[in-house]
């Protein structure tokens, strides 16, 4: 299968101010919105999120595809190949680094028994036709990201339970301030004897460590469910999966603008509508008020969850969204689905 940095001048940016309201903004020239035209919600929050950073109609692609959650390969080929001529069209194949699809695209592709995420697959946009995960050449790259060097695109997504839900996630971005905590940890020591589980416990406690030096504020939950904090900047959880998961806990974080989580659970990305069964779910998060989120459409497997001590060291190091949940993500073309602004970075550059 053929299968967005930080706005740095000039090389990043047009060169050109627009005026929204009384502020002026630059106009942003390397991300590519992608509105589904069968769906007045994916219109209207891509419409906001192009006028909030000022993206030219150029860097808009507006396709036609199912509202559905899951659709077949071939329907995805379609979707693939539209934004694949949008892009060819007007010239940008290098210049984007970042795709940002909106709700009511479709999360999952069905390859016969086989599922895939439709962001993770059109992070190889341009690559030959692919059967399976593969590495993804931006894991653990501490070099600001280029689609002309890596030869992909990080690919987030708009999404949440509602359209409201989606507004208030793009103002928050806007919104967000380097803050200095709480990041949340929870490494249940019940995984601690199991080498790959163990692996991701050992991630979050380099990452508190790592954190802890350059001054922001960690809390580890070694023993219980960790939630029902206020004010996080940064939250890592098991999810359901912990044996001793509190929903209320889980949906009673207050998160502050800019806010990241990572869960570390097989299908919390399985659905942006509320279910009445199975796993945590991170659309429980967004409307809780975090600004982005990282979750799988299908089980991943431990081994492909986002490394927590590369994940928040690059972000409170003045990298953006994308560029840190991708750097920390070992595979492409595989179940991942992040949700967020790709341009949210309330840190400044070390």
């Amino acid at each position: 299968m053929k299968s967005l940095r930080l706005l740095i001048i000039p090389a990043y940016l047009l060169l050109l101010v627009t005026i929204i309201g009384s502020k002026p903004v630059l106009a942003v020239s390397n991300v590519l919105v992608v509105i589904n035209r069968s769906s007045s919600t994916s219109v209207k929050i891509g419409e906001y999120y192009a006028k909030k950073r000022a993206i030219p109609s150029s860097r808009i692609c507006r396709i036609d595809c199912t509202k559905s959650e899951d659709f077949p390969i071939e329907d995805y080929y379609k979707l693939r190949d539209a934004i694949k001529s949008h892009i060819k069209r007007n010239g940008l194949k290098d210049e984007i680094d970042y795709i940002v699809l909106t709700k009511d695209i479709p999360l999952r592709i069905r390859d016969g028994n086989r599922r895939f995420s439709v962001d993770s697959c059109l992070v190889a946009l341009w690559y030959d036709e692919m059967t399976n995960k593969s590495p993804n050449p931006y894991y653990e790259s501490s070099e600001r990201f280029s689609s002309k060097k890596f030869g992909i695109y990080l690919v987030t997504r708009l999404d949440g339970y509602t359209e409201e839900d989606v507004l208030k996630l793009v103002d928050r971005s806007i919104a967000a301030k380097p803050q200095k905590g709480l990041f949340l940890f929870e490494t249940p020591t019940s995984w601690d004897k199991k080498p790959l589980y163990g692996n991701v416990n050992k991630s979050q406690r380099e990452a508190a460590k790592l954190l802890k030096q350059k001054g922001f504020q960690c809390k580890i939950v070694s023993d219980g469910f960790a939630g029902g904090e206020k004010g996080l900047m940064g939250y890592y959880t098991w999810g359901s999966n912990n044996s001793k998961f509190d929903s209320a806990k889980y949906c009673g974080n207050t998160f502050l603008p800019g806010a990241i989580a990572e869960t570390v659970v097989s299908t919390s990305a399985r659905s942006m509508k509320p279910q009445k069964e199975g796993q945590s779910l991170i659309a429980d998060l967004i409307k809780s008020g975090v600004t982005g989120v990282k979750g799988y459409c299908t089980e991943p497997f431990v081994t492909a969850v986002a490394r927590a001590d590369i994940l928040f060291d690059r972000y409170t190091s003045g990298f953006n969204l994308a560029e840190s949940f991708y750097a920390a993500s070992p595979y492409i073309h595989w179940m991942d689905i992040i949700v967020g602004d790709p341009l949210c970075s309330p840190y400044p550059a070390k």
